[in-house]
Parts: C-alpha cells; structure tokens; sequence
C-alpha cells in the first residue's frame, strides 16, 4: 500500500476538488466544455509522459516547452507545403527526435548536466522561433485540424492517443529491459553500470524518446486549432514537471510511475477551471502550481529521511 500511496493521495485530492466542484459548480460538469477541457490539457499529458521518464532517469528537460512550439511550427510549415497529415505527424517527431538528440548528446556523452543544456537549449529554440516568426501566427490547411474528421471525432482522437502513449509507457516501464534500465540508472548509476546497464546509453535514449513525445504533443496541440502560434508550447515545462512530481516520480530519481503522472495531471488542470468557477483571479494558476511542486519536493525529502538506510 506504501509503494502507491502518493497515487492514492492525488487520487484523493482529485475526487475531492471534482466533488467541491460537483456541489458547488455544478456547470463545471457539462459535456461539451468538460471534453474540451479534458481534450486541451492532452499535449500537456504527453508532454508529461516524456519528462517522468527524464526525471525517473535523474535527469531534467526544461526545454520541452520550447520543443514543442519549435515542433509546431515545423509541422505547420510542413502542413502548408501540401504534405498529407501521416508525413505532417512524422515530420513533428523527426524534428523532436533531432532536438531530443542534441539534449542527449550534451548530457551523456559530453556530461554536461542537464539542467544546463537544457535550459541553453530552451533559450535557443525559443530565440530562433522569435528571429523564425516574429510573433506571427501560421494557418494551417484544411484537413489538419481534428485530423480531418469532425470536432467530436477529432477530440475523441486526440484522448484516445493521449491514453495510449500513458498506458503503453506505463506497461514498457514495468515490463520491458527499457524500463528498468532507466529505473536502475536513476537509482544509482555506478551500480547499473557494474550490472552490466551502459547509463550513457540510456540517458541518451531517454531525451531522445522525450523529443518523441514533444513532437507528438506539437500535432495533439496544433490539430485543436485553425491556427498554430509560436509560442505554443510557453509554459508547459512547468505544468509537466509539476504533474510528474505531483503524481509521485521522485525528483531524485529512481522511482515513480505514469499512472500516478495521469493523475498530477488531472489534478492540477482543474485548478484553473476551479478558479474560474469560484470568481478567483486566474493568474493564481502558476503560483498554485510551484507550490505544488515545492510541497511534492519537501515530501519526498521527508520520506527520504523516514527510511531507513
């Protein structure tokens, strides 16, 4: 039971804030702008998916958000140049998997840390969008958004794709050589070594594999909408690493799971719909969200400390 029990806490504080808001917002529950919420929040799910498997490695990404609008706006190029939707999508995570490389390669094989390139490589992409775009907002041909199926249909898609990559990760961590490897890296990377796992190895998969899923989030995002903004992805690297540490990956390494990853998410993307509903200012969003990862922070430093050695 105390293997899960972060799980078991969010999943806790997540039916209480959606039973306050049942009994007290009732029209938080109605179909269409419940879905559309649930279907907008799903980029950040994936996007999520992707950092819980850098952080579970005892690395960090800061630069997801900018991956993920430098992604959009590629796909959207590509989009507009009349290539057909498959090769849009394959387009997005190529250029993800690039950006995903060069993060791996610094952090790996150079040994830079993480924190730093990433945030080198944030800062890059971002300024090369700004000199790439100056602000302006691309349209995106017909056929693109909601994959070319109607709205209904396309949000149903996009859930559940969404899904998909949280349940196949999950199941890959628990049963796959993959998994463990990164799970054993995180916990102690001189005795995977010594067990035979190369952790140079993984932590490059890893980015790589994170720069996967921000390619994909860049067409779950871009497909929402008529048009794509080069911004799109600002701010995300927040609401990921929140929803990982908040769903119980350890900020050290080593442990967690994507289920509980679901969970932060869910959590903390109805704090903006609850704010709304309850007349509070929206900007509260973010604090709300540092807090909760501070909180997510100092408890696993207590649970450290209650462990025995």
């Amino acid at each position: 039971m105390s293997r899960f029990s972060r799980e078991l806490t969010v999943a806790g504080a997540l039916g209480l804030l959606l039973l306050i808001l049942a009994v007290f917002a009732p029209n938080f529950y109605h179909l269409q702008p419940f879905i559309s919420r649930l279907t907008s929040q799903m980029p950040a799910l994936v996007a999520a998916v992707g950092i819980a498997l850098v952080i579970i490695s005892r690395q960090i990404d800061i630069s997801i958000g900018a991956q993920l609008s430098m992604c959009a706006i590629i796909a959207s190029v590509a989009a507009g140049s009349g290539l057909p939707l498959g090769a849009v999508i394959l387009t997005s995570m190529g250029a993800g998997v690039l950006m995903g490389a060069l993060n791996g390669v610094l952090v790996a094989w150079v040994g830079l840390p993480s924190i730093v390139v990433t945030l080198a490589t944030m800062v890059a992409w971002q300024e090369t969008l700004r000199l790439w775009q100056q602000g302006r907002m691309l349209a995106l041909p017909e056929g693109i958004q909601w994959f070319g199926l109607s709205q209904a249909a396309g949000q149903t898609a996009v859930i559940s794709v969404s899904l998909t990559i949280v349940i196949a990760a999950a199941w890959a961590m628990k049963n796959l050589a993959l998994g463990r490897f990164i799970y054993a890296v995180g916990s102690d990377a001189e005795a995977a070594r010594l067990a035979g796992i190369d952790p140079r190895r993984t932590t490059f998969g890893v980015f790589v594999l994170m720069g996967v899923l921000a390619g994909l989030a860049a067409v779950l995002n871009l497909v929402q909408s008529p048009q794509v903004q080069p911004n799109c992805g600002d701010g995300l690297e927040l609401k990921a690493i929140a929803a990982a540490v908040v769903g119980g990956v350890a900020i050290n390494g080593g442990r967690g799971t994507l289920w509980g990853v679901l969970l932060g998410l869910l959590l903390l993307a109805n704090v903006n719909p609850a704010l709304t509903h309850f007349h509070l200012p929206p900007y509260w969003e973010k604090a709300i969200q540092g807090l909760v990862i501070l909180l997510a922070v100092l408890a696993d430093g207590l649970g450290r400390r209650k462990r025995p050695r």
